[in-house]
């Protein structure tokens, strides 16, 4: 499995990605879920939609800190935000699904390589083990031959 950016198998460099996504953007997503505080309001929004004040609360931070995190994440396309009609100065941000699934697939690729490598490993060492086994019966039949 190829190594890219930031020590990500198959991240820009041609190898596994996520469905649909460049290297360069599936490492972008898992950059910014890199940082415990921003995986917080992830889970988060997971559940629902939110105002930035209410995650900065979830997530024990200062508004200010939010706003750094919510701006990576909102770089990296994991979260969108909506203003209210009735008043901009709102935000609501949720979770953008398409970014969920690119990690996702990813993942599920990563998963079925390693699945992949194992099962021929498993048949590599029954082979092995046969060969092993034949060619021990083999030599002690020529030794009570003796």
């Amino acid at each position: 499995m190829a190594v890219g950016s930031g020590g990500i198998p198959g991240a820009g460099t041609g190898g596994i990605t996520g469905a649909g996504s460049s290297g360069s953007e599936l490492a972008g997503l898992l950059q910014a879920l890199g940082d415990p505080v921003r995986l917080r309001v992830v889970e988060a929004l997971s559940r629902s939609p939110e105002r930035a004040g209410d995650l900065a609360v979830a997530a024990g931070v200062p508004a200010a800190t939010m706003s750094k995190h919510l701006r990576a994440l909102l770089s990296a396309g994991v979260v969108v935000d909506e203003r209210d009609a009735r008043d901009a100065r709102v935000r609501v941000f949720r979770l953008r699904r398409e970014s969920v699934v690119a990690v996702r697939a990813w993942l599920d690729q990563v998963q079925a390589h390693w699945d992949e490598q194992l099962k021929a490993f498993g048949a590599y060492v029954e082979r092995a083990h046969a060969e092993r086994g034949s060619g021990e019966r083999g030599d002690r039949g020529r030794e009570s031959g003796r």
